[in-house]
């Protein structure tokens, strides 16, 4: 390589060929190098490219990898799926819903509007009941509609954290056991997602929460205050539904690791209040909406480095956290009332 004369190590690093242990393609070598440009879906995404995995190609192409976030059409996920808000933003404004968000985001000049609000919260509650009236038809599923809605729907993978999203309903479980008569607030924690077909951890987990809801739901203990579904056969048809009845947004995601996302996007869209990390599109979002309209927490990309880094231990957080110890014990044992 004549930029680099001498520097073996770089040619192996760059080369399209792996011949570590046989020879294979690198399909994302081939792909920058025959690329006019290369994409990263969400700037975290993007910036991480550049710094880790293809930062030899990032200086031998300078500005080759760019940044364009990923994005969703109005059109099909508001003005088509969601039609009662569509209708209420079309009437405010009279407006036509189109391709263009910033139609969307002149909506903020109505946030004081007490009207506006009433209705944008009786559109909310109608969505709702909608989709309950579906889980009951469909699954014999009864939601309660006053309770608020916390949804995580996305393909199932330990680094989107579905797990960790489960640890917290059997604390809130345990919470409620050991408190009954504490006030709660009412929460539906709805999950929905498929796992890849040899993915034997994700069906591990998608087992997990059929059986923590199996627990959960038939407690009388509990009630209507708490209550675990997962919705079967997730696909676009229902994600119609899944994505526009939702109050809280889970996006929760191991920062670094999502690329971008727009089950975030659709869910905000539909107003919808994320609770997330700093992880992909995650970031554009938090700087659409302000700091006080979503609720950000855990570890940054760099954290999360630091902290591979320095040693993960697991057992400092089970011995040091009485509240997860209790959680992970109960799952080991197969705990049941």
């Amino acid at each position: 390589m004549h930029q680099y004369p001498g520097d073996t190590d770089i040619l192996g690093r760059m080369s399209i060929i792996d011949e570590n242990g046989g020879k294979r393609i690198r399909m994302s070598h081939l792909a920058i190098v025959g690329s006019h440009k290369v994409n990263g879906v969400a700037q975290i995404h993007t910036d991480l490219m550049k710094q880790t995995i293809f930062a030899d190609f990032d200086r031998f192409y300078p500005d080759k990898i760019v940044n364009m976030t990923n994005g969703i059409t109005p059109r099909r996920w508001l003005n088509q799926a969601n039609p009662l808000l569509a209708k209420l933003i079309f009437i405010a404004y009279w407006l036509r819903l189109d391709n263009r968000l910033e139609t969307v985001a002149a909506i903020v000049l109505l946030a004081e509007d007490e009207d506006f609000c009433a209705e944008f919260a009786r559109v909310k509650r109608a969505n709702k009941e909608r989709f309950a009236a579906y889980m009951q038809k469909h699954y014999k599923v009864a939601l309660n509609v006053n309770s608020l809605f916390d949804v995580q729907i996305k393909r199932m993978h330990e680094y989107k954290r579905q797990l960790l999203n489960l640890l917290h309903v059997v604390t809130l479980y345990n919470r409620i056991r050991h408190h009954p008569d504490a006030d709660y607030v009412p929460r539906t924690v709805i999950f929905g997602g498929k796992s890849a077909p040899g993915y034997v951890m994700a069906k591990l987990i998608i087992k997990l929460i059929n059986d923590v809801a199996d627990v959960v739901n038939n407690d009388p203990v509990v009630g209507d205050r708490l209550k675990v579904v997962f919705v079967p056969n997730y696909n676009v048809s229902s994600a119609g539904l899944l994505f526009l009845r939702r109050i809280l947004s889970e996006q929760i995601s191991t920062a670094g690791t999502e690329a971008s996302g727009t089950g975030n996007m659709k869910l905000a869209l539909n107003g919808a209040l994320t609770i997330g990390t700093l992880d992909g599109a995650n970031v554009e979002i938090r700087d659409e909406v302000g700091d006080e309209n979503i609720f950000i927490f855990g570890l940054t990309t760099d954290e999360v480095a630091s902290l591979k880094q320095s040693g993960y231990n697991p057992a400092d957080y089970y011995n040091g956290n009485q509240e997860l110890r209790e959680v992970l014990d109960m799952i080991g044992s197969g705990f049941s009332r």
